[in-house]
């Protein structure tokens, strides 16, 4: 079988599957399953093109790996072959371990557990049923590979992840304000006492990825209707694992079904194949047909949210830099209960407040280097002059005040 295969991608052009290794863990049922999961959650309910998925993202990222290690050996860096699969293995199978709908509904499948963590562990499963052959790209993945610029190259504040989600994700919803100069930031790319640095001439590529960044969380992934989706999603799987841990027989798919009558602790997940397995079958198709069934169930609550899901009448979502008083809640809670006839517990699924963070760069958190001309490096916040960087680096939160529009 004619394993080097060419992929044509919407957003590069034509992709080459580098090894017959990776055309294996592409076919994979793991990597497969990708192929069923928004890279983008909810977030098509504000930008309908929004459709891709982790599957998309994956590719791409492991393509723009491809396009690095060719620069960098090109600048006369030592990259072994065998190294150059395991980092293109590590940035392949990084996402690996996300769950339905990605973000919205991490830590309420499996609480205590990111989806970083699961990636690690489905790895360690593919190393064993590949037989050992995963133990480079782990290490790599890990960071414990003793070349720390693989590692970066997956994993740090520009690396290929970060460059494939913003160029896709501006690429998928329209938002010209994420585009970034993905293949001359590449090209800019070089290795300096086993750190990735950015040459000099690279500044201003590294300038604009850092504010598009900013400007795509604030308009597309913390975009206060996307906010309001991923919590109505996030409430329904609550309400359904109470109503579930209660004894009553809800309608789900098996996988899913598994995870609302068990309470999975991380050592439990870690330690037993039947909750990785059942947690490897679960996708978006799994929560959707369950939303959609949860729609005419007898308890009012979720089957208002699974009705109010699907026809996209949503929460309302104020957003401010000031938290909201006690007043406006204790209100807010007062009406709930009146009109729905809820007791005050069960009123928090249709009134809650919630936080936001945007932090489109951490200084020393594996920071951004940038080669100078006379050879020394420096954090691209003092390299650059562009005062506006500094107010990047700094933490912006707000608060979100979340309730059912029939209490407004």
């Amino acid at each position: 079988m004619n394993k080097k295969k060419i992929i044509n991608d919407p957003v590069y052009g034509f992709i080459t599957i580098p090894s017959e290794l990776i055309f294996d863990l592409i076919e994979h049922p793991y990597f497969q399953r990708l192929r069923y999961i928004k890279q983008l959650g909810m977030t098509h309910l504000v930008y309908p093109g929004a459709l891709h998925t982790r599957f998309h993202h994956a590719l791409g990222a492991m393509h723009l790996m491809s396009l690095t290690i060719e620069t960098l050996c090109n600048k006369g860096h030592d990259i072994t072959p065998e190294e150059e699969e395991a980092v293109t293995i590590a940035i392949l199978l990084h996402d690996i371990g996300h769950g339905p709908f990605s973000h919205a509904l991490e830590q309420t499948i499996v609480e205590g557990i990111s989806h970083e963590d699961i990636s690690s562990v489905l790895m360690d499963r593919l190393n064993e049923q590949f037989d050992g052959r995963l133990i480079m790209a782990i290490d790599v993945f890990n960071g414990t590979y003793h070349k720390k610029f693989l590692h970066q190259l997956v994993s740090s504040q520009l690396d290929m992840d970060r460059m494939d989600y913003l160029t896709r994700d501006s690429f998928f919803t329209g938002v010209s304000e994420g585009v970034i100069s993905f293949d001359r930031i590449i090209k800019m790319l070089n290795v300096k006492d086993d750190h990735v640095v950015v040459e000099e001439k690279g500044i201003y590529s590294i300038e604009k990825f850092l504010v598009a960044r900013r400007l795509m969380y604030w308009q597309v992934y913390l975009h206060k209707t996307v906010i309001a989706g991923e919590l109505m999603l996030g409430k329904i799987l609550e309400r359904s694992r109470e109503l579930a841990l209660e004894g009553e027989d809800l309608f789900a798919t098996p996988a899913l079904k598994y995870f609302l009558t068990n309470s999975i602790t991380i050592n439990a997940f870690v330690n037993s194949n039947n909750d990785l397995d059942t947690f490897a079958s679960l996708d978006d198709t799994d929560i959707m047909s369950a939303i959609k069934v949860w729609a005419t169930h007898d308890d009012f609550i979720l089957s208002s949210l699974c009705k109010n899901l699907i026809t996209r009448n949503l929460y309302h979502v104020e957003i401010s830099n000031v938290a909201p008083t006690a007043d406006v809640i204790n209100t807010l809670v007062e009406r709930a209960i009146e009109q729905y006839g809820i007791t005050e517990d069960e009123a928090s699924y249709f009134v809650f407040t919630d936080s936001i963070t945007n932090k489109a760069y951490k200084v020393g958190d594996g920071n951004i280097r940038i080669l100078m001309k006379d050879g020394s490096v420096q954090d691209i916040t003092t390299a650059s002059d562009n005062s506006n960087l500094e107010a990047l680096a700094k933490t912006v939160k707000k608060y979100v005040l979340c309730c059912i529009k029939g209490v407004l």
